[in-house]
């Protein structure tokens, strides 16, 4: 049996917190991921989350010239909140294979004397930003964790990865958090995924999906439905209005992926 602990994600949601988390709360979420840069007011988060019992994890960003010192403040800053993990936005894809080998090397050691895992993000602008990219750090770093936001790299190889199935076998062993958004060969965000337009692309993420949860069978999965705000989602030219409701879309996605995993 496969115990999933969902995590709604502060990204699009604006403050005040306070009726939002109540409605989290009701929707049946474990807690909350969040970039804690665009949070006005931590003691508030703090309150809230103890108000109605969600648990947080920080979606953190690493930063140059020392992209190490950064990685070390926000596990610092985690730790403050007895964060259950950290989804990590480590290094930058203009990184030398040389210089984010020093990076990885020093985290993980450092990752050893942590409470919480981190998982490593499969995203644009990051050395995880391709199939290929990040398979070379898997097999260099095999004890390496990674959050799996496959959306990303369906947008940047424009394809569903018909042809990195073989690479793709060889990450998902590593992977210990997903972010569960459907991406298509032009975009990171399918704008509503339950269009039959987008049934390709979501079968194809639920393929990836479904091998994830195998490897967790008897244990718990950490997932998020992280559908964007406006502008990453979808919007109507002049108007700016956005063509779906961000939050349907998460429910929906919700809904879908728990369906999903009965079938495993």
């Amino acid at each position: 049996m496969l115990k999933l602990e969902w995590y709604q994600a502060l990204w699009g949601l604006s403050e005040p917190f306070e009726e939002k988390f109540k409605q989290i709360k009701e929707e049946g979420y474990t807690g909350v991921e969040g970039n804690l840069e665009d949070i006005k007011d931590l003691d508030e988060l703090r309150r809230l989350l103890k108000k109605y019992d969600l648990k947080f994890a920080p979606l953190a960003k690493t930063y140059g010239p020392d992209h190490f010192e950064s990685f070390k403040r926000n596990c610092e800053l985690a730790m403050s909140f007895n964060s259950t993990y950290m989804n990590s936005h480590t290094g930058r894809d203009t990184m030398s294979f040389e210089e984010q080998d020093e990076l990885f090397a020093k985290i993980l050691e450092y990752e050893k004397t942590l409470p919480m895992p981190v998982y490593h993000e499969t995203h644009r602008s990051r050395p995880t930003f391709a199939p290929f990219t990040t398979l070379r750090l898997v097999e260099k770093f095999p004890e390496i964790r990674l959050t799996a936001d496959f959306s990303h790299w369906c947008n940047v190889c424009e394809s569903l990865l018909e042809d990195q199935q073989e690479t793709m076998a060889k990450i998902i062993p590593h992977v210990g958090h997903v972010h569960a958004r459907v991406g298509y060969d032009e975009g990171p965000q399918a704008p509503d995924p339950a269009a039959p337009e987008y049934l390709a692309a979501v079968l194809a993420h639920e393929a990836w999906w479904k091998e994830i949860a195998k490897l967790h069978k008897g244990g718990t999965l950490t997932v998020v439905p992280e559908y964007g705000p406006p502008g990453y989602l979808h919007t109507l030219p002049y108007t700016n209005q956005p063509v779906s409701d961000m939050l349907e879309v998460r429910r929906w996605a919700k809904a879908r992926f728990e369906e999903m995993v009965k079938a495993i």
